[in-house]
């Protein structure tokens, strides 16, 4: 191992080995699910689902959200924007007047940030570990600067296009922030806290 000394101590002039940016991008986004899974650590099914705050969220339905967004983006890096399933077109509903079907489209969207029926802790779970699974997978067999149009929406930019990087920053920062709504969630029903 040769050495150097500089003048804040001896630093070693060895390379590692250095990771890909991928590979950079995948443990940013494990290490947010890790942040967001712990916060389910040692609660009941009906605590995940418990509302502690003013805010409609609950942890896992959060996660839920989470494992859903995850995986409609990595849909959209393999293949860019697709027909809705219903058959809606996004960009063309008057939201001042939503169709009784755009209506359904928000309530299962809703759906998404609570614990229904048949949910429960190791469920939710499973769910985002296949889902975290196929987007790690999926994420390495794709060119990073790989481009598609989004679709229209009245909350995207007219015209832009996302490479399959800028879709895996933002499951990062989607992951990231929902992490934080649930620590916050968590100290409201126990004083538990991810850092701290």
């Amino acid at each position: 191992m040769s050495e150097v000394r500089t003048n804040v101590g001896i630093m070693s002039t060895d390379t590692e080995p250095s990771s890909s940016e991928i590979d950079d991008l995948l443990d940013a986004l494990r290490r947010h699910r890790g942040f967001l899974r712990q916060t389910l650590d040692g609660l009941t099914d009906q605590q995940a689902g418990e509302r502690s705050t003013v805010s409609a969220l609950c942890l896992g339905g959060l996660i839920k959200h989470v494992a859903a967004t995850e995986k409609g983006w990595v849909e959209f890096a393999v293949h860019g924007d697709q027909p809705d399933p219903d058959g809606l077109d996004l960009g063309s509903i008057d939201w001042s007047n939503p169709s009784p079907e755009a209506m359904a489209m928000v309530a299962a969207r809703e759906a998404e940030f609570s614990m229904v029926e048949g949910d429960s802790i190791e469920r939710v779970l499973a769910t985002y570990a296949q889902v975290a699974a196929e987007t790690e997978r999926t994420l390495r067999g794709l060119d990073l600067d790989a481009s598609h149009a989004l679709p229209v929406a009245p909350w995207f930019e007219p015209g832009a296009r996302w490479t399959v990087r800028r879709v895996a920053v933002h499951i990062i920062a989607e992951t990231a922030q929902h992490a934080g709504h649930a620590d916050i969630i968590r100290e409201a029903i126990d004083g538990a806290k991810t850092m701290g």
